[in-house]
């Protein structure tokens, strides 16, 4: 979760060739339910994309921090979406987390968890989602991303003071400056960037299928 230099951006158009060197951006936030849907495709992708191109994931921030309650309303627009989600992708939720916990509307925590993880931030961002979705745990508790943490064998005391901590705030920022600057608003999203030039391989969920198609032709001459 590297902070790239602003560039100006070109599209990457049908027929060019690939660069090894190209960046394939992962947008997404572990509190997305769109990205929990996404996982299957997002693991089938990059296990075909094997070690041919660096991939990196950036953290969409889709709420900031808050210790209020969610709202009803709020409620009712994430419970449709799980329905949507399983509906069209077939992942599961566990509803319990409804009943057990006090859902707050607040992702950055998770972000940061992610970003405070390091080299392990990908297992993290799985660890997360997983205790949120299946385990009806909430990820936006500072005590339950700690829990966490140690689950992947990492220091609970030394994760708890780097999530709290100046640097790793300054690089959600930066993330959220790529985000910005590839101009990914949906979560997930996928986009290839090499050299200023740009790609969105999905805007969104989309399947393994759909995107490893568009991928084969962008590669083809």
């Amino acid at each position: 979760m590297k902070n790239y230099k602003r560039c100006s951006l070109n599209p990457i158009r049908r027929g060019d060739e690939i660069p090894k060197d190209s960046v394939l951006y992962y947008v997404a936030d572990p509190m997305c339910s769109w990205c929990w849907g996404f996982k299957d495709a997002r693991d089938e992708i990059f296990d075909m994309l094997g070690e041919d191109i660096h991939i990196e994931f950036v953290m969409g921030g889709l709420a900031k921090d808050s210790d209020e309650p969610m709202p009803e309303e709020t409620k009712s627009y994430v419970k449709d979406a799980w329905r949507k989600v399983t509906a069209r992708t077939g992942a599961q939720f566990n509803w319990d987390f409804w009943e057990k916990c006090r859902p707050r509307r607040s992702t950055y925590p998770a972000c940061r968890a992610v970003i405070a993880a390091e080299e392990l931030g990908p297992q993290m961002f799985d660890r997360i989602q997983q205790a949120y979705y299946l385990e009806a745990k909430n990820p936006s508790d500072l005590n339950i991303l700690c829990s966490l943490a140690t689950d992947l064998d990492i220091d609970e005391e030394m994760f708890r003071a780097k999530l709290e901590s100046a640097e790793v705030e300054k690089e959600l920022q930066a993330g959220f400056n790529t985000r910005r600057r590839l101009g990914a608003y949906s979560f997930p999203s996928l986009v290839l960037e090499h050299k200023g030039k740009v790609q969105f391989l999905c805007e969104g969920y989309s399947s393994a299928q759909e995107i490893m198609q568009l991928w084969n032709r962008l590669g083809s001459n």
